[in-house]
C-alpha cells in the first residue's frame, strides 16, 4: 500500500470517477512551496544469475509493510515512493536510505536490486504482479502488458497556482527530450545492444498515451481527457502530467538511474527546470508551447543518441544544436535557480552526466556483453 501522500501513480481508473475541472483547479490552487518528490522503479535481480527475479511480493512481505516500498506492474520490480522534499539533496538522502534498506532485505532472499531503464538480457516478456489493477491491464493489453519490464525515475515538482501550473506543464513538454537524453540509461534489451541510448520508450510506447503529452488548453480540457480514459483503460501514461491528487507536475521521462548521485542530478534538473519556467511565467513572459510532433523529433534523437546527438532548437526555427551544447546551455540557465533552491551541488552532478551518462557508462562496462552490463548495474547500485 502506498503512503497517503503518494497514492497510486494511476491518474484515474474505471472504478472511480475522474476529477472535474473544479477539483483539478483546487488541487493546484492550494499554496505550497516548490517541493520535489521521487518515485524510483528498481529491478530485482537473482543474485546468482543476475537475471530478473519476479519475487517482488515476497520481498515486500520481508520489508514488513514499510510504506516506502510498493509493487508495480512487473513482478520483478519494486518501486520506492518518497514524500516531498525541500531540495533534491534532501530527496537523495531519503533515497539512499531507502535503497540501503531495500538491498539489505533483498540480500536475505538471494536478490540484488539495480537501476536502469531496462534489464540488459532478461527475456522481453515477464510475469506480472497479482491484483485487480494489474490483472485488468493484462486482460486489456495481453502480451504487450507482459513486455512492460520498464523502470523509470519519476520526479514530482509542486508548482501551484492553477493557471500557472498549466502554463508550466505546456512549456515543460519542450524540455522533455533534453531530460531524456541526460538520463538515458537503457542501451541493452533482450540480450543485445540495441544501438539506442534508451530503448525503454520504444517498449513503453506499445501502450497508448505514451511519449510527449498534448498541450492542455484548459483544466476543463484536462478533465474531459481524464474522463475519456476513465471510461476505458483508465491510464494517463504520458511522460509528463499534472497529478490531480498531489498537485504536482510529474515528469516520467527519465530512465531509472544506476546510482543515487545520478538520480539526484536528474531530480535537480527537473526541479530547477519547473521552477525556472514558473518564475518566467510570474515575470509576465508568455511561455512557448510547441507542437508535440516537433518535440517528438527531439525525443527520438534523445532515445537514439542520448547526449551524443543533436536537438532542434524549437525556439529558433528548429536549428540543430549538439545535444551536449544544448544541455550545458540549459544548465547555465538553471544554475541561479538551483542555487536558490539549494540544489546547486546536485545540478553540478548533471554536468558529469552530460559528458558521460548512464547509457555510455553501462555500454563501456559491458564491452558488448549484456551479462557484464547487468553486473555493472548491480555493483553500482550502492555507490
Amino acid at each position: 500500500m502506498r503512503r497517503p501522500d503518494f497514492p497510486s501513480a494511476t491518474v484515474s481508473n474505471a472504478a472511480a470517477p475522474a476529477p472535474d475541472a473544479a477539483a483539478l483547479r483546487a488541487a493546484f490552487a492550494a499554496p505550497a512551496p516548490p517541493t520535489v518528490g521521487l518515485e524510483e522503479e528498481l529491478m530485482l535481480l537473482d543474485a546468482a544469475t543476475l537475471d530478473l527475479a519476479p519475487r517482488a511480493p515476497e520481498l515486500l512481505e520481508r520489508l514488513g509493510g514499510d510504506p516506502r516500498f510498493t509493487l508495480e506492474l512487473p513482478a520483478a520490480q519494486v518501486e520506492i515512493v518518497l514524500p516531498p522534499a525541500r531540495t533534491a539533496g534532501e530527496a537523495a538522502r531519503a533515497l539512499r536510505a531507502a535503497r540501503a534498506d531495500l538491498a539489505a532485505a533483498a540480500a536475505g532472499l538471494g536478490l540484488r536490486p539495480a537501476g536502469a531503464g531496462l534489464h540488459p538480457f532478461a527475456a522481453a516478456e515477464g510475469p506480472l504482479n497479482p491484483g485487480a489493477r494489474y490483472e485488468a491491464t493484462a486482460r486489456e493489453y495481453g502480451r504487450v502488458a507482459r513486455r512492460q519490464l520498464v523502470f523509470a525515475l519519476q520526479v514530482h515538482v509542486a508548482i501551484r497556482g492553477a493557471d500557472r501550473a498549466l502554463a508550466v506543464h505546456n512549456a515543460l513538454r519542450t524540455h522533455l527530450p533534453a531530460l531524456a537524453a541526460l538520463a538515458a540509461n537503457a542501451p541493452f534489451h533482450d540480450g543485445r545492444d540495441t544501438g539506442m541510448a534508451s530503448m525503454r520508450p520504444l517498449v513503453s510506447q506499445q501502450l497508448p498515451r505514451q511519449g510527449v503529452p498534448p498541450a492542455l488548453p484548459s483544466w476543463e480540457a484536462y478533465a474531459d481527457a481524464l474522463a475519456f480514459v476513465a471510461a476505458g483503460t483508465g491510464r494517463w501514461w504520458w511522460e509528463l502530467r499534472p497529478h490531480p491528487e498531489h498537485g504536482t507536475l510529474e515528469l516520467r521521462v527519465a530512465d531509472a538511474q544506476a546510482t543515487v548521485a545520478e538520480a539526484a542530478a536528474v531530480a535537480a534538473v527537473a526541479h530547477a527546470l519547473a521552477v525556472w519556467l514558473a518564475e518566467r511565467h510570474d515575470a509576465g513572459e508568455r511561455l512557448p508551447v510547441h507542437d508535440a510532433w516537433r518535440i517528438e523529433e527531439n525525443r527520438w534523437s534523445a532515445c537514439r543518441w542520448g547526449v551524443e546527438g543533436e536537438l532542434r532548437d524549437l525556439d529558433a526555427g528548429g536549428r540543430p544544436v549538439r545535444t551536449r551544447d544544448a544541455l550545458h546551455a540549459l544548465l547555465d540557465a538553471l544554475e541561479p535557480v538551483a542555487v536558490r533552491l539549494g540544489c546547486a551541488g546536485e545540478l553540478a552532478g548533471a554536468r558529469a552526466l552530460v559528458e558521460r551518462n548512464g547509457a555510455l557508462r553501462v555500454r563501456e562496462a559491458a564491452g558488448g556483453d549484456p551479462l557484464a552490463a547487468a553486473r555493472s548495474l548491480a555493483e553500482r547500485y550502492a555507490t
